[in-house]
């Protein structure tokens, strides 16, 4: 595999021009020094906070992989210890079940299914939003288990006060594989309606070592990051941006990702690729109730590419398409409409961009959200989708299926601070394209069907004088749900089921929040527990978890905090190979974020990621067989021991 020496220049175009402008600025610009806004110190913003991450818990803990990202979220979990091979699971349920999208963007596809099929930089990361279970029409199409939302920052999200022109320097080390990483960020006011952001960051990372403090093969990785992103405003009521994002990751790998390297699962070259470009656009005129339209459009790119046994192949998955709506006030309805299509493409080939087999697939939708203030303390939320898939395969098969999916939701607020709510929520999703790497020996079921969600869910929340508990039960089914099955056929392998609960409580005081949640899940196809080995595609099996969180602000300059998750073991998990029990685990974490020199024109971080040196397997990977004769080595790949992490950013 060709070694990357330096960023990928293909559409860089955006990027150089951005760079260009903010250079000429700088030329310009004041050089006296800002005087940056007093901040008042109101209290702590709970971060065991379910369903959504900000920018601010990410800095702490220094993320590095979507396993950080998600690090403090209950009803989610990530397996594959290794950026490349994570999977995403949200009660449950595997991300390919869920509507995943970056800047509106939708992640479509999967390349090879013993590897993760989504990749994102943290330090890019605005905010994540997760829509679990019970999405609504606008989540998009096919949100079986719902919808997980990435947003970028904007060029306004780090300029501050009047500046006109900024950078933000930022170097990085991690001591559990000695991993270094170097970040720079430029952005500024292009004018007075225009602004414009050009992040370029790389890392390198030696094998990292597990709790016992040995090595874990096929762990190495270079990874390279070019962002670019422009932002216009037309006068008081229009919007524009349009950003553009490469990130690769390459590295020795196991030839399946996920697992440990052996003597049948050696170690290749391996490297991921994605290619992001969005535009949106937003008008909202001022004093007009009926007008509030966005508009995304999107093309999204991933490739594999290993070395492997059979030399080098690829597999790409390509997403194009938009989103279209417009939300209107009308006395006491808030309406949500709108149109959106996408069209996927899945190649496979060998070096030589010699494409053996591809398979085409759309997807056409409308809808419509309703939320209705009936009065004061009661909104009800209603709304319906329909959506016509087609498929064409690489056998000439077609596809074609329509399905309607409504949604109902109640939410009644009590003035004492608590709000009762319900809600039910269908999604139906027709046959869609599949792995790449299995293009060349699966088939679909010509027989294939639909799959049909069906989620509900009801809880409370609760919020008096800084005392916060929130409660939600939840039971979740998919019909029909299509997989990889025997006979290299893709077919409704059975109906899936997860149910749970979810409780979470703590308190804010004026500067320090602490919070405890609890996830239970059961998750099971046709009665028996998912695990990732036989139903990939689908989701896993993952023990009781405990999240807790405290975060302490101790003055203007100093920040620190604590957080742990505790996973309850499992025990005889029925697999087509045999039984497997998956330990339970305990692991904390540590921050500290100084402020030299009182605002964050210098910050430090410290992290110490796993204290304790725990030697574990997440429940989100693969499992361990290696106790059954003739699947020695199909292990699930450790997650690295302590870490202690450093970083300085500065700002000019």
């Amino acid at each position: 595999m060709e070694k990357r020496l330096s960023l990928p220049l293909r559409p860089c175009l955006l990027a150089i021009a951005v760079s260009g402008v903010l250079a000429s600025q700088a030329a310009l610009a004041d050089e006296r020094p800002v005087v940056l806004q007093q901040i008042d110190i109101t209290g702590s913003k709970p971060l065991a906070e379910t369903g959504h991450v900000d920018s601010q818990q990410l800095d702490q803990i220094q993320a590095n992989d979507l396993e950080d990202v998600f690090r403090q979220q209950p009803e989610v979990s990530v397996g594959g210890s290794v950026g490349v091979a994570q999977k995403v699971y949200v009660r449950g349920l595997q991300d390919s079940l869920l509507n995943v999208s970056i800047d509106g963007a939708t992640q479509g596809g999967s390349q090879y299914h013993h590897s993760g099929r989504l990749s994102i930089e943290p330090d890019l990361i605005k905010a994540v939003e997760v829509d679990a279970g019970t999405g609504d029409a606008t989540s998009g199409p096919g949100s079986l288990g719902g919808a997980i939302r990435f947003i970028t920052k904007d060029p306004e999200d780090l300029l501050q006060g009047d500046e006109r022109i900024g950078a933000l320097i930022k170097g990085s080390y991690y001591s559990n594989g000695d991993v270094g990483k170097l970040s720079t960020s430029l952005y500024g006011r292009l004018g007075e309606d225009w602004s414009g952001l050009v992040s370029l960051s790389a890392s390198d990372q030696d094998q990292f070592e597990d709790g016992n403090g040995d090595d874990v093969a096929g762990t190495e990785s270079e990874q390279q990051l070019g962002f670019a992103k422009l932002v216009g405003h037309i006068g008081d009521s229009q919007t524009l941006r349009f950003s553009f994002e490469n990130r690769t990751d390459e590295g020795e790998r196991p030839q399946r990702p996920q697992w440990i390297v052996s003597d049948w699962n050696p170690a290749y070259p391996m490297e991921t690729e994605r290619e992001t470009l969005t535009f949106g656009y937003n008008i909202n005129p001022l004093g007009n109730q009926f007008v509030d339209a966005d508009l995304s459009i999107y093309n999204t790119e991933t490739e594999l590419q290993q070395d492997g046994r059979w030399g080098l192949y690829f597999g790409t998955t390509e997403s194009t398409g938009f989103d279209l709506r417009n939300t209107s006030v009308l006395g006491n309805h808030s309406l949500t409409y709108g149109i959106d299509y996408r069209e996927d493409k899945v190649y496979l080939g060998p070096e030589g961009d010699t494409r053996l087999d591809q398979e085409d697939g759309e997807v056409r939708g409308i809808y419509l959200q309703d939320r209705w203030q009936i009065i004061e303390p009661l909104t009800l939320s209603a709304g319906l989708r329909h959506d016509r898939y087609e498929l064409d395969d690489k056998a000439d098969q077609s596809f074609e299926e329509s399905g309607t999916s409504p949604n109902l939701g109640l939410e009644y607020a009590f003035n004492n601070g608590l709000t009762l709510f319900a809600r039910h929520a269908q999604a139906f999703r027709g046959p869609e394209t599949q792995e790449a790497f299995r293009l060349d020996v699966y088939s679909n079921d010509p027989n294939l069907k639909a799959e049909e969600a069906v989620n509900n869910e009801i809880g409370f929340d609760y919020t008096q004088d800084g005392f916060f508990i929130s409660g939600k039960v939840y039971q979740s089914r998919i019909d029909d749900a299509i997989a990889a099955a025997a006979g290299r056929l893709y077919t409704n392998v059975g109906d899936v089921d997860s149910d749970g609960y979810l409780i979470t409580l703590g308190h804010q005081w004026q500067q320090l929040s602490a919070s405890l949640s609890f996830h239970h899940n059961d998750a099971e196809i046709d009665g028996m527990k998912l695990n990732a080995y036989d139903h990939g595609g689908l989701g896993n099996s993952i023990g009781d978890t405990l999240t807790a969180n405290l975060d302490y602000r101790a003055s203007d300059a100093w920040r620190m905090g604590w957080n742990a998750r505790f996973v309850k073991g499992i025990d005889d998990i029925e697999t087509s190979a045999g039984e497997i029990d998956k330990p339970g685990y305990g692991v904390h974490d540590l921050y500290v974020e100084w402020l030299p020199t009182g605002h964050d024109r210098l910050k430090v971080n410290l992290a110490v990621m796993n204290l304790f040196d725990k030697q574990y397997i997440d429940h989100a990977s693969n499992g361990s067989f290696d106790h059954i004769p003739g699947w020695e080595g199909v292990v699930g790949m450790p997650e690295s021991g302590r870490d202690i992490r450093l970083s300085l950013a500065a700002r000019f």
